[in-house]
């Protein structure tokens, strides 16, 4: 992993306690470490079990890290992620809410529960966790939010009405909650990534490839990458560097903002 973010806030983050939804693995697990390099205690949240060896590998480097096996589009388990956040450090600084997933279908064979599954994930999980950790953050007198949107949450692509949705979703729900936090000193932002190297986009490469014509493995997304200005997708440090920023003292003035991260695919 790429570490000038995290050599850039070394120790920044000491006695800060972050949370991280889908941590166990790609961009969540990058995050996660950068925090930890940084200096902060992290709590690695996702719904499959082996977010447990993730954090047992930040661990072994030498990191405060904890995990909890959480779905977050369970009110109840979300609950309980956040009584372990408590039970483990006393309090929260940062929440990330970066959870997510996408599936590619024509609108006809796009079923009401394909529909509702990406916005309970991608959206009202993004709600849920926010909602448990707004006291939280007020107490800690340094609260972060920082919620997963996409470049979807700028511009809508064929064959995903409901990612899109979701991810539009994001930046609405996150302006309205740093203006209501902002009394209280808690800051929100959104963050919007373009192409990453992560197992998501192979399987989005593969789909979109089928449906957009005769493309062999990888053709696709090589000519999304061609078409960045800075000519590479993203790695998982990238989207860190930019999180450690806004979470960062240095960062104490912006809130309310949705920050593309994707070479210049989307310029606002």
């Amino acid at each position: 992993m790429n570490p000038v973010g995290s050599e850039i806030f070394a120790g920044h983050f000491r006695s800060r306690r972050v949370m991280v939804t889908g941590g166990g693995s790609g961009i969540g697990f990058g995050i996660a470490q950068a925090f930890a390099e940084a200096g902060a205690s992290v709590l690695l949240v996702d719904r499959n079990p082996l977010v447990s060896d993730s954090a047992a590998q930040l661990r072994e480097a030498g990191y405060d890290a904890e995990h909890a096996v959480a779905d977050v589009t369970d009110e109840a388990q979300v609950k309980a992620a956040f009584a372990r956040v408590v039970d483990l450090w006393g309090g929260l600084d940062v929440l990330v809410n970066n959870a997510g997933i996408i599936t590619i279908s024509n609108l006809e064979d796009l079923s009401l529960e394909e529909f509702n599954k990406v916005l309970a994930v991608n959206t009202t999980a993004v709600f849920l966790c926010c909602r448990e950790a707004a006291g939280l953050l007020r107490a800690s007198g340094k609260g972060v939010i920082l919620n997963a949107s996409s470049g979807q949450g700028r511009q809508g692509f064929i064959y995903t009405p409901h990612y899109a949705a979701s991810k539009f979703g994001v930046i609405g729900l996150s302006q309205s909650l740093a203006k209501e936090l902002a009394p209280s000193g808690v800051r929100v932002n959104s963050y919007c990534p373009g192409i990453v190297k992560t197992e998501m986009w192979e399987y989005n490469d593969r789909e979109w490839g089928r449906r957009l014509g005769d493309y062999k493995p990888g053709e696709l997304i090589q000519e999304w990458i061609d078409g960045i200005p800075l000519k590479r997708p993203a790695e998982a440090t990238d989207v860190a560097n930019l999180l450690l920023f806004l979470a960062s003292d240095a960062g104490s003035y912006i809130t309310g903002q949705a920050i593309n991260i994707d070479g210049g695919m989307f310029m606002n």
